[in-house]
């Protein structure tokens, strides 16, 4: 009981959107369990019938939008593959999250600054580059000579 869990699929029947947070409130015998979801609903529900459940203690900022909790720990990995995603918004977002508390982990301090500070505020999610030798020119119908036969003074087809 007081387990955090998090659903990783919708569950339709209840009115539950993916990736929703509850806590365990009871388990039954026959395994039936209640929750109080996060948004105050209380829920029961048989897990054999909605299997979609994950442990809720940690989740990304990404499945956390619109949801707030009492304290982020937020990890920054300065090395990380995945760079495009480091960014200014993504730092805001994940700050507000904490409605006491947050806290920033990161495995380089002296990077971080450069690793949160792009701006992607005016950017769309996918801006295509192109260097002018890459561009697409239609090509040149070929002109051919054309050479009429008709009527003249003297000749006769």
């Amino acid at each position: 009981m007081g387990d955090r869990i998090q659903f990783t699929a919708p569950a339709n029947d209840l009115k539950i959107a993916n990736r929703e947070l509850g806590t365990v409130e009871a388990i039954a015998q026959d395994g039936q369990m209640r929750l109080k979801m996060d948004g105050g609903r209380d829920v029961q529900l048989d897990p054999h019938q909605h299997a979609h459940l994950d442990h809720g203690y940690a989740v990304t900022s990404h499945s956390s939008q619109g949801q707030s909790a009492e304290r982020v720990l937020i990890h920054v990995d300065t090395e990380l593959a995945a760079k495009g995603l480091l960014n200014s918004r993504m730092a805001y977002v994940a700050v507000s999250r904490g409605a006491e508390d947050a806290q920033l982990y990161t495995n380089d301090r002296a990077k971080l600054p450069q690793a949160l500070g792009h701006d992607v505020s005016h950017e769309s999610a996918h801006v295509p580059t192109m260097k002018p030798e890459q561009a697409i020119t239609p090509k040149q119908p070929e002109i051919a000579r054309v050479i009429e036969h008709g009527m003249g003074l003297g000749h006769s087809l």
